[in-house]
């Protein structure tokens, strides 16, 4: 494989997402994310502000009907996902980290340089994701996983573990990115981050360890909020040869895990592809982005589901949308539900009369 560098009836919903009140953090996110991108947001609520998106009648009916004819289908997942969860999507406007590029601190050097400062930006947003609850685009992927099976993969480049709280089946859920929640040895020698035992443990503890608890009453994205100082000896540490542990995560000029490569092409390799489905992601990113131009190449068609405007998302060749594919606008935790039920049936929630409103007006 070479890759390019009807309703239906109710179907019980796998661990569905509840919908409790957006915490204050949920909505400074979603706000800034809608900031980053130059987009008016309509309403006052999390979930609300995004249901102000319009889907044209005839889109869905075409959607529809090819989804439920598709036998095959591919899903990359980026950022966007699970920004109406409240989780930061460090793009655009909402893109620092205190005073920093989160993308400056997601890199070997950042770590081997000053781990204390990377372990409290990791730290921080397992906070965040640990307490930030998958949303309904999350359960209607975890219900096309269940549904499909093997025919169904879902590629995230997300690092929360909300698709797997959401109940998303392992056997269609591909992390190329890692994850928040495990934890590897890189030893003594923070020169060489391929060294250590060889320990890598999935790790859930909040705070792991206490030495980077977040403070009581202050956000620690705040750069106003002074950052204390944490000794290296007090981070955490692995439990078989006393060495540092990082966080389990692809960070940039790292190799993704030859085991995923694989998987993702084996899976490519297994006959016509009739639908590649894109949600909250710019698509620039490779080789992630490369697997839109390949799907394309064994047949399938495009739908994009972002809140970007189309002129914004279009980035280059790879990503380029025929006149056959989909892209459509708003909160993808509003629009994969309505637009994937032909297929995985209701998905329940507040949102999904909101939607349907929308699309009826379209046909008045």
């Amino acid at each position: 494989m070479s890759v390019p560098t009807q309703d239906a009836d109710p179907k019980p919903t796998p661990n569905p997402p509840s919908h409790p009140k957006p915490s204050k953090h949920s909505q400074k996110v979603f706000k800034q994310y809608a900031k980053s991108t130059k987009r008016k947001m309509k309403g006052t609520s999390l979930l609300s502000s995004a249901a102000s998106a319009s889907i044209p009648l005839e889109d869905f009916t075409a959607f529809t009907t090819h989804l439920t004819s598709s036998t095959r289908i591919m899903a990359l997942l980026g950022a966007g996902l699970s920004a109406s969860s409240g989780i930061p999507t460090f793009r655009g406007a909402g893109g620092l980290w205190r005073k920093y590029e989160a993308t400056d601190l997601a890199t070997p050097d950042a770590f081997a340089a000053d781990p204390a400062l990377v372990w409290q930006f990791y730290a921080w947003r397992r906070h965040h994701a640990a307490r930030a609850r998958p949303n309904r685009a999350h359960a209607a992927l975890a219900r096309l996983g269940a549904d499909m099976g093997e025919k169904f993969l879902a590629v995230t480049q997300n690092i929360d573990g909300l698709s797997e709280r959401a109940g998303h089946p392992e056997e269609s859920l591909v992390r190329i990115h890692g994850s928040l929640w495990e934890v590897r040895c890189v030893g003594v020698d923070l020169g060489s981050l391929d060294g250590g035992c060889g320990y890598r443990a999935e790790n859930r503890d909040d705070p792991i360890v206490p030495a980077l608890a977040m403070p009581e009453g202050a956000d620690l994205s705040d750069a106003e909020f002074p950052l204390k100082e944490v000794d290296v000896e007090d981070l955490p540490r692995c439990p078989e040869c006393g060495g540092l542990l990082r966080p389990g995560v692809v960070w940039f000029w790292e190799s993704l895990p030859q085991e995923n490569v694989k998987r993702i092409h084996d899976w490519l390799d297994g006959g016509k592809i009739d639908l590649m489905i894109v949600v909250g992601t710019s698509a620039v990113v490779m080789p992630a982005a490369a697997y839109i131009y390949t799907t394309k190449k064994q047949g399938a068609r495009v739908a994009v589901f972002v809140i970007e405007p189309e002129e914004e998302w279009e980035k280059g060749e790879v990503s380029a949308l025929d006149k056959d594919d989909w892209f459509i606008q708003g909160d993808a935790a509003v629009l994969l539900p309505e637009m994937l039920k032909g297929k995985i049936g209701i998905i329940r929630g507040p949102e999904a009369q909101d939607l349907k409103k929308h699309v009826v007006e379209q046909a008045i």
